[in-house]
């Protein structure tokens, strides 16, 4: 993503500053911190009303009062004497008065109340035992899920497919488990599980053979072509290397010439495959299903390649909210029609080798030997980092209107993203994101 932090970034100790930096390498000052929000002022105490005491009452008016209290005491009663305001006490406003204040009162007590629960309601059920289950019980509601695990997926990774599945009620359930069963691994490859089991269901689920898919593969979108490759061997009797050996000669399946590799050009979907199926022949499938992809979205074989590399960092940077796919691909646009760099790290990413994360080191965007490294590179990386879908493909043609030159998820479960204009506004959004990261166990795992 552009301008993203690293890892190192997030976790730095704070007080340490972090350089931000403009296309011509210049350092950006740090954001000047907000002021401080004063509490509203107390109800200001109104003036108090004077007593205004009657004239002295004529030796003839037997009915006048015959001293100031007498006259005080006649008002009280509704007994009128002159410049009196017609005898009101005032006695009622004071006592109102304080009703207001009260209810300011407990107003801003609410108030603070429910911002608490809202920033801390985890925290507050905990001290107070109000703890809502994180676990279904039993085995499933009936309704049939697939799981896909891919190659090099560690239990954080399964935890949080389980959860976004809906297959478990929390990322923690699942992973706690896990941390009490150091003895458990993956298989990569499909899995059928249902909808709302409990952690321990949905563990025996995956340790289950009978439960793997055969004959079947889904291929996620974002994929990387080998990681591919290792699901499609999970439901052939196709071995990864004699997938990597068809794929030797990309040219061989239509692929042009200057592709560094198959990477990009299988289409991610859900596949029958045939018993009996050869490499060749599912590699074949699937770049043909890209082809005709492309030639329904009115691709130029001759602009084939260049579209599938924007699509590809699209598919990997943007999350899963559909919607961003447009803004961001504008992002990446903005910058090459400004003369930016894109830097991107998740190109820097699979620069390295790292498929499953698009987190990197200072030292890592600073190696121009990597071709893959947009921080250190001008333009576009040499090829696609991963397998995009139909989705990204269009967005790289059809990127939306707008200003932006920066963006950043600021909560990486959800995929909620912040787009920016100035580097204020992107540092501003990145101190979210670090905030977030730090936020769980849960939050944290989404940043490694």
């Amino acid at each position: 993503m552009a301008q993203e932090p690293s890892w190192d970034d997030i976790f730095r100790p704070s007080g340490t500053p972090t350089p931000g930096s403009n296309p011509n390498g210049a350092p950006v000052p740090p954001a000047t911190p907000a002021p401080a929000v004063q509490p509203s002022q107390p109800w200001a105490t109104p003036a108090a009303r004077q007593d205004q005491a009657g004239s002295e009452p004529s030796a003839n008016d037997s009915a006048a009062p015959s001293s100031r209290r007498a006259a005080r005491e006649a008002a009280q009663r509704g007994g009128a004497t002159r410049g009196s305001g017609g005898g009101r006490d005032t006695r009622p406003k004071r006592r109102l008065w304080w009703l207001w204040v009260l209810i300011a009162v407990l107003a801003v007590g609410i108030g603070g109340a429910a911002t608490v629960w809202v920033l801390y309601e985890d925290k507050v059920r905990e001290v107070l035992g109000w703890e809502l289950p994180n676990d279904y019980e039993g085995t499933g509601n009936g309704v049939e899920v697939t799981i896909v695990i891919q190659s090099g997926d560690i239990g954080s990774d399964v935890a949080k497919t389980l959860n976004e599945a809906g297959v478990t009620m929390t990322f923690d359930a699942f992973y706690d488990l896990l941390l009490t069963r150091p003895d458990v691994s993956f298989e990569p490859g499909n899995f059928r599980l249902q909808e709302q089991m409990s952690a321990q269901a949905a563990l025996d689920a995956l340790l289950d053979p009978a439960n793997k898919i055969t004959n079947t593969v889904t291929i996620p979108e974002g994929t990387s072509y080998e990681d591919a490759f290792a699901l499609i061997a999970s439901a052939t009797d196709i071995t990864v290397d004699e997938l990597l050996a068809a794929a030797a000669d990309p040219t061989a399946f239509g692929v042009p010439a200057e592709a560094p590799n198959l990477e990009g050009w299988l289409f991610p979907a859900t596949y029958p495959l045939d018993p009996g199926v050869t490499a060749d022949e599912v590699i074949q499938r699937l770049v043909d299903e890209m082809i005709t992809r492309l030639d329904a979205l009115g691709v130029d074989p001759e602009d084939r390649l260049e579209v599938l590399i924007k699509a590809s960092i699209v598919q990997r940077e943007a999350g899963s909210n559909i919607d961003d796919f447009y803004k961001v691909a504008r992002v990446f646009q903005n910058r090459l029609d400004q003369g930016w760099r894109l830097e991107s790290d998740a190109t820097v990413a699979y620069g390295t080798g790292n498929t499953h994360t698009v987190w990197t080191t200072g030292e890592e965007r600073a190696d121009a030997s990597n071709l893959y490294n947009t921080y250190a590179n001008d333009g576009l990386p040499i090829g696609p980092i991963g397998l995009p879908g139909e989705a990204a493909i269009d967005a790289a043609l059809n990127p939306a209107d707008g200003p932006w030159m920066f963006f950043v998820p600021i909560n990486l479960k959800t995929g909620e993203t912040v787009f920016s204009e100035t580097v204020a506004q992107h540092e501003a959004a990145v101190a979210q994101l670090q905030a977030w990261c730090r936020a769980s166990t849960e939050n944290a795992a989404y940043c490694a």
